[in-house]
């Protein structure tokens, strides 16, 4: 009784420390008086029907990147996500000058010490490891701190068997970590290989913008990758890539919809029919293992 006691004080603990953190969230991304603009369409929108339509434009349909609590709050089932590894933080391993005070900057910005959050979460009563990216953490971009939490949540995933969704945004490796940096790629998709030798399920929830090492890497290794509307996806930028192989490439071929018209990803779903999206893929997947 004891020990039931404890573990249910740290779970109300862990929970009003994520409460915290989203209410911070919205503090910061919702927009202040009645009425808006879309970055899109320009047209005006009711702030309160914008909230409720999970940030997305209902005349165009335009995304607004929204914050990682808020997706977690999204597609997780009330009060069932516990977030895993919320301590880990960089110590500015190569001494780049200027490093330390941007990420304090950052953290003190959203209330997060590194550009993802991990956990365990139900989607529909589907019992989950999420991973979900913060774009504005530094762009989201992959150091070490990102690797390693996303790494560790693989592998939890892997011994517990559950599956693992990811929500990958990312401008890609974090330079002022150098090498640290890049080797993220090697080591989320050496245990991902671990998690799929077990038959286990990883999805992929790509999101604007998702680019560099991370989608080189553990972005594009979902058994199912899923997408929202208009999200630029690739590695490098076009400018680069029309250097290298002198062609001229079209305006659209980072997009999500071009993605899918060529196979890189399985499906394009919109923001607020993610949860059910996510939620069949996972009874689906239940009813193939039994």
């Amino acid at each position: 009784m004891e020990k039931a006691f404890i573990f249910r004080k740290e779970k109300i603990a862990s929970f009003q420390k994520w409460r915290n953190k989203l209410v911070h969230s919205q503090k910061n991304e919702l927009p202040d008086g009645l009425y808006q603009k879309c970055d899109k369409c320009g047209q005006l929108l009711e702030s309160e029907k914008f909230r409720e339509n999970a940030l997305t434009c209902y005349h165009c349909g335009h995304h607004t990147p929204i914050s990682a609590a808020a997706r977690i709050q999204l597609w997780s089932d009330p009060f069932s996500f516990v977030e895993h590894d919320a301590k880990l933080a960089s110590r500015n391993p190569l001494n780049f000058p200027g490093y330390t005070e941007k990420v304090r900057e950052y953290q003190e910005k959203t209330q997060s010490l590194d550009a993802v959050i991990c956990g365990e979460a139900t989607i529909d009563e589907h019992r989950v490891i999420l991973c979900v990216m913060d774009n504005r953490f530094m762009m989201g971009s992959m150091g070490s701190v990102v690797g390693e939490k996303i790494t560790r949540s693989i592998e939890l995933a892997t011994r517990k068997e559950l599956p693992l969704i990811i929500s990958c945004t990312s401008g890609g490796a974090r330079m002022q970590e150098g090498i640290l940096s890049l080797m993220q790629m090697a080591k989320t998709s050496a245990a991902l290989a671990r998690h799929s030798e077990k038959n286990l399920l990883y999805i992929a929830v790509l999101t604007h913008p998702t680019t560099g090492g991370v989608t080189a890497s553990f972005a594009m290794l979902g058994d199912i990758i899923l997408a929202e509307p208009d999200a630029l996806i690739g590695f490098a930028g076009k400018r680069v890539i029309e250097q290298t192989i002198r062609q001229t490439l079209p305006e659209d071929f980072q997009s999500s919809t071009f993605q899918l018209e060529h196979g890189f990803i399985d499906a394009i779903v919109e923001r607020t029919a993610q949860k059910k999206k996510l939620a069949t893929l996972l009874a689906l997947h239940k009813k193939v293992q039994l």
